[in-house]
């Protein structure tokens, strides 16, 4: 039996040595594959734009909108409508990265937490920059609660400082955690169905449960994509509430 975390193993498709490793590795192919296909998206659905949409410019149109329902939701327009675009590519390339994981000889590039921390730190170190660009100093108000104790103000102080940087682990972990978890139990259960058709003929036909699991499973975790993007993206405009409002 195969280790079911084996999927996940890094390795080196073209290496390339020098001073530094440039090796192309599994991750750099599927970040460059996804990458790809967001911008082979857009492509369809925008290259011939129409009043009356097609397919393609529809279904563009109804997650673009979705998106925004959402940044207006979280009270920050229109303040935050010169970063949406970035939020918006950033929704579609998390999903991409999480679907193409779900492909045969796939690879999920955000089951790795190197990935998905350094996504979730780089958004939140430029928040922190762009907070303090547009408030300066001031900025360090948002980790000051108003109307508390004098007593109880550097504990408050700490604790907001800890769950602002905590941020940045919550973002990576979630997503991270998601999507290693369901893949290794697509794995499992994958892996009981060959054993099981190995076996006798009475015992073979028991194969079929692990089979109607791994479809329902698989299923699962196409809504867990989709689920995972959404929730990533709805943070990222909550969080950028902070450097825009101070609240």
């Amino acid at each position: 039996m195969w280790s079911p975390l084996e999927q996940f193993e890094v390795y080196a498709i073209r290496p390339f040595v020098l001073l530094k490793d440039f090796s192309i590795t599994n991750v750099t192919l599927y970040l460059f594959l996804s990458y790809f296909l967001v911008v082979i998206l857009f492509r369809l659905c925008l290259s011939h734009p129409t009043v009356k949409p097609g397919a393609f410019q529809s279904m563009l149109e109804s997650v673009y909108e979705f998106l925004f329902d959402m940044l207006k939701q979280t009270g920050n327009f229109p303040k935050a409508i010169p970063f949406f675009p970035l939020f918006v590519i950033t929704f579609f390339l998390i999903l991409s990265l999480n679907l193409v994981g779900l492909f045969p000889f796939g690879f999920t590039v955000t089951s790795h937490i190197i990935v998905t921390f350094f996504l979730a730190f780089s958004f939140n170190l430029g928040f922190a920059f762009l907070g303090f660009q547009k408030h300066g100093l001031r900025f360090l108000t948002l980790f000051v609660p108003k109307g508390v104790p004098f007593v109880l103000l550097p504990l408050l102080i700490v604790i907001e400082v800890v769950s602002y940087l905590i941020r940045t682990f919550s973002l990576s972990l979630r997503l991270f955690a998601n999507m290693m978890a369901g893949h290794t139990l697509l794995q499992i259960l994958s892996g009981f169905i060959v054993v099981l058709a190995g076996l006798s003929s009475l015992l073979a036909g028991l194969a079929i449960v692990p089979f109607l699991l791994v479809v329902a499973v698989t299923l699962l975790e196409i809504a867990i994509a989709f689920i995972q993007a959404y929730v990533f993206t709805i943070l990222l405009f909550i969080y950028i509430g902070d450097s825009l409002n101070l609240h």
